[in-house]
């Protein structure tokens, strides 16, 4: 899978072939920029010195996994914030799928199976759930029936409103303006 969310090749060449790299960046966006968050998973892999594994993030003592998130430079403004989220993200995936963030989504039913499974992911609400919905079935060809519906307006063909629609540098550039517009309509 060919990712272009991070903007810098070795991350987003993790992000292409993790499955867990591509969930922990959609739960580090947010109050970042997105090819901040999107790194962030590269950054973490780089500084354990291997391929991210929930197993190891779920059992990683919290207060070292904290100070592997805040050194410089921090993976996120919150990073003591980030790394209890993204442990207990990674717990989650242990005890209900085996530790493979893949699992998530194979052998589902449908679009909305799919959404109810992400929602019920640690630090992943209806929307943030809708996005990466939409991002896995743009980007990652992650399609069960019905999830364009599921994923609301993020599903929509030809828009530019999330990560989702992002696959270049210009498509980046789209996305944002329309989030500039959204929240100028927004104070109106």
């Amino acid at each position: 899978m060919h990712i272009q969310l991070a903007q810098r090749p070795e991350a987003d060449e993790l992000l292409g072939r993790s499955p867990l790299a591509l969930m922990m960046g959609m739960l580090l966006d947010q109050q970042i920029p997105l090819e901040r968050a999107f790194a962030g998973p590269f950054t973490i892999a780089a500084r354990l010195g291997h391929d991210l594994d929930a197993h190891e993030i779920a059992s990683y003592d919290p207060a070292e996994f904290a100070a592997l998130l805040s050194a410089k430079p921090a993976v996120h403004r919150f990073p003591g914030a980030m790394a209890a989220r993204i442990q207990r993200l990674a717990a989650y995936l242990v005890e209900h799928y085996g530790g493979s963030a893949e699992k998530v989504w194979e052998d589902v039913g449908d679009g909305a199976e799919l959404l109810r499974r992400l929602v019920g992911l640690p630090g992943f609400g209806t929307q943030k759930a809708q996005i990466f919905l939409a991002l896995l079935g743009k980007q990652a060809g992650v399609r069960p029936q019905g999830w364009r519906e599921a994923a609301g307006p993020y599903g929509e063909e030809g828009v530019h409103r999330s990560v989702a629609d992002v696959v270049d540098s210009a498509s980046l550039e789209l996305v944002r303006a329309t989030k500039q517009e959204a929240k100028r309509a927004a104070k109106k």
